[in-house]
């Protein structure tokens, strides 16, 4: 899963506020800085698992808290399956 991957999922489940730029270099960004809560993160897990061969544990949403930690979650689980 890439970047690409995530802020169109974002786009599609939760939207984007106009005043965040989702094509700028957000990897290290805090979900909240994004304007995201935990609420909008669990629908875009819940977007991601029917695309992706991956599960977030509910319990884990809050611990992910930028786009990199959740995009390397993703792919660790997304590995032994290659």
């Amino acid at each position: 899963m890439t970047l690409d991957d995530l802020t169109r999922v974002i786009r599609a489940t939760v939207g984007v506020d106009d005043s965040v730029d989702l094509t700028a270099d957000i990897h290290d960004t805090l979900f909240t800085d994004l304007g995201y809560d935990s609420l909008a993160l669990l629908e875009v897990v819940s977007r991601l698992e029917k695309e992706f061969p991956a599960s977030v544990p509910e319990e884990m949403i809050g611990e992910l808290r930028t786009p990199r930690e959740l995009i390397e979650f993703v792919n660790d689980q997304l590995a032994p399956a290659a």
